[in-house]
């Protein structure tokens, strides 16, 4: 019996082609579409395995592994400094980070729409490798599917992240005490306000791009100047920004937060269009910085370690924990005044991540 040859298979349009249903579907436009696209640009000998799942190797002794996952949404898919794919992948990443963990593995699922251009979804799927590359994590596994035209809205993407903790590490929210020191990486609000205007078209003097980045080699950076006990608490202000994420720790450590508003590092172009827009920067997201909390007679070195790496140059001593038994966040004006900073109300800016 003669064998069959193979049936050719043209390659994908990239330039002007298109998702249809057929590429959700498990057959060979499904296949085509992994090999062509993803494949191609998250090329590494785990993901080659080619399984249903992919075996990983174990972390090293004495390592506790960590896990975490995200889903992305945010509209529009291309903005200045980014897109859903860096942004994808800097997400999963910053919040394996922010545990303390060194982030080894990302998966991530694809929910396309049916219509959705093959060469966004090509720079999508760059970007997402190049961010994968320069955080130092591997794409192993991941899924796709379409859905019909009008069921979603071009590409809707979910990462999961696989890290190792090593020992001595714990950055709970619970962790922090009174007199802790609470540290930023850099200004805040950068990403909420480039979506903002991006979203709505508004122009400004200065562009105002994305803070969107890896945050794990800054984390090592801060662990390599200190021991680890010294490092309380790790977070990542994104939704609901840094008012919200320090009312989070306030709520797990039964401590209050005191800031002084003088110190809090906020680009002028993102304060003015705070102040035209009726925003708070405290409350947009970030995509690029953390905050610390860190024991007080070593908040010096870890301060001019952020200082020293290229992601914390612009790192700020913003406040201090203290005895409250309500939990209450803090702020000293600039007006010599205090106000109570709290929770995030509403969705001010949806779609932001």
């Amino acid at each position: 019996m003669t064998q069959k040859k193979p049936t050719y298979v043209r390659p994908l349009d990239l330039k002007t082609g298109r998702i249809d249903m057929a590429h959700g579907a498990g057959g060979r436009a499904s296949h085509q579409l992994i090999g062509e696209v993803f494949a191609r640009a998250f090329a590494n000998p785990l993901l080659a395995q080619g399984n249903d799942g992919t075996v990983l190797p174990a972390p090293a002794p004495g390592e506790r592994l960590v896990v975490a996952t995200d889903g992305h949404v945010i509209s529009p898919l291309f903005f200045p400094g980014g897109d859903i794919g860096c942004l994808s992948v800097h997400g999963t990443v910053n919040d394996v980070a922010m545990t303390g963990a060194r982030p080894l593995y990302l998966t991530a699922s694809f929910i396309l729409e049916e219509g959705f251009p093959l060469a966004d979804l090509k720079r999508i799927a760059e970007s997402m490798a190049a961010a994968a590359r320069e955080a130092g994590v591997a794409v192993v596994a991941g899924d796709t599917k379409v859905v019909e035209r009008g069921k979603g809205d071009g590409v809707f993407i979910a990462t999961t992240g696989v890290g190792a903790l090593p020992a001595g590490r714990d950055t709970g929210g619970a962790n922090a005490r009174p007199g802790d020191v609470v540290l930023v990486s850099g200004t805040i609000g950068d990403h909420g306000v480039a979506i903002l205007s991006e979203r709505e078209s508004l122009s400004f003097e200065t562009a105002i791009r994305s803070d969107t980045a890896a945050l794990n080699g800054l984390v090592e950076a801060m662990f390599a100047a200190v021991p680890p006990a010294a490092i309380r608490v790790l977070r990542d202000p994104t939704r609901g920004g840094l008012a919200t994420t320090l009312n989070e720790i306030a709520g797990q450590s039964g401590a209050g937060i005191e800031l002084d508003e003088s110190a809090i590092p906020v680009e002028p172009q993102v304060a003015a269009a705070c102040e035209l827009l009726g925003l708070d920067p405290l409350y947009l997201a970030n995509e690029g910085k953390l905050i610390a909390i860190v024991a007080p007679e070593l908040a010096e070195v870890v301060l001019d370690a952020m200082r020293a790496h290229p992601l914390g140059q612009r790192a700020a001593r913003v406040g201090t924990v203290v005895e409250d038994a309500n939990g209450f966040v803090r702020m000293r004006t600039q007006m010599g005044g205090q106000r109570v900073v709290d929770w995030l109300s509403g969705e001010p800016l949806p779609r932001i991540c």
